[in-house]
């Protein structure tokens, strides 16, 4: 039997980055003999992990990061893995002291790309490169895509649906924590017009009165306003039922992804070329194409900073769900 190997994993943001880095936790247990892999993370992206499988162990940020540091030292790891490369996660490396694989951030190139619109950023998507970080240890890419474990307890009963929603329905992801990657409301009415079929809103409490609006404009046999009322694992039962997926640049897209579902994928301030577009699922890229000022940001603005917002404003709704086509064919 293998020696036990201690590796401890930091990755403190976001939701969706912490979605993406689920095949290293996979593959560095699967293929490191005798591998206990550990995940630091913070307190907020708890039910992420908790339900992993793959993970022996896990540490939470909250409160004193120094009271974190003592225990994670009494752990004494073998490696750590840094998939975050930031200040909180280059303190906690230096002050373990022990061997650790850090991501390298092309820092330089995305400043180029999203500054000058010079893109020399590697063909790859931020998975891979997450996998790179590991290579040493011995670990290959499974292709086996993401993973996201939803407990018993938060599986949404088909009850808890209104009934014209209960048995078929399109998920829209809507929410998004800036402006700029997220459709105005009078283009996420359009899109639910167009999408013609039961739609289940998914956001947070701050989205539900624009997911409302939405409810009231094409009534309530065609929208169902969830935002706010489920937890994030509930959230993902809901995708995991969605016939197909619609959703803007953020967390629960990756979430999609992890759940194999084929995902629209929207895409406004940011580009798929930054390198997190959905992996290892069916996919449909939506977006506003040779536009100068784009992409202007990563992260996402308040506001559009030309004022033009022409990323979402003009974004092309050309697309057929064939999904949908082909439950109506066979209805007829």
């Amino acid at each position: 039997m293998a020696a036990p190997v201690k590796i401890l994993l930091l990755r403190f943001s976001s939701i969706g980055d912490v979605v993406l880095t689920s095949p290293v936790v996979r593959c560095l247990k699967q293929q490191v003999p005798g591998a206990e892999v550990h995940y630091c993370t913070k307190r907020e992206y708890q039910p992420i992990v908790e339900y992993n499988p793959y993970i022996d162990k896990r540490y939470y940020l909250e409160g004193s990061l120094y009271s974190l540091i003592r225990q994670l030292r009494a752990e004494h790891y073998d490696y750590v893995v840094d998939l975050q490369n930031g200040f909180v996660a280059t303190l906690i490396k230096s002050m373990l002291g022990v061997r650790t694989y850090s991501l390298g951030k092309p820092s330089l190139r995305t400043w180029l790309y999203l500054n000058w619109k010079i893109n020399t950023l590697p063909t790859q998507h931020i998975v891979d490169r997450y996998l790179e970080t590991v290579e040493p240890l011995g670990v290959e890419n499974d292709e086996e895509g993401l993973d996201y474990f939803i407990p018993y307890k938060d599986q949404v009963e088909v009850d808890w649906l209104p009934v014209t929603h209960r048995h078929d329905y399109v998920a829209f992801v809507m929410g998004g924590r800036h402006m700029t990657k997220r459709l105005p409301l009078a283009r996420m009415i359009e899109l639910c017009r167009k999408i013609n079929h039961p739609v289940v809103l998914l956001g947070d409490k701050e989205d539900r009165v624009t997911a409302d609006a939405i409810a009231l404009e094409l009534g309530n046999q065609l929208i169902f306003n969830a935002c706010g009322l489920f937890n994030l694992n509930q959230s993902a039962s809901l995708l995991q039922r969605a016939r197909v997926v619609f959703s803007h640049d953020t967390g629960l897209m990756q979430v999609a992804a992890a759940l194999k579902k084929k995902v629209y994928s929207i895409w406004g301030s940011s580009t798929p070329q930054l390198g997190e577009f959905p992996y290892k699922t069916p996919y449909v890229l939506l977006e506003k194409s040779g536009l100068a000022c784009r992409p202007c940001s990563k992260t996402g603005f308040g506001n559009c900073p030309m004022k033009h917002f022409r990323c979402m404003n003009e974004l092309p709704f050309d697309f057929e769900v064939k999904e949908l086509r082909q439950k109506k064919k066979n209805f007829e």
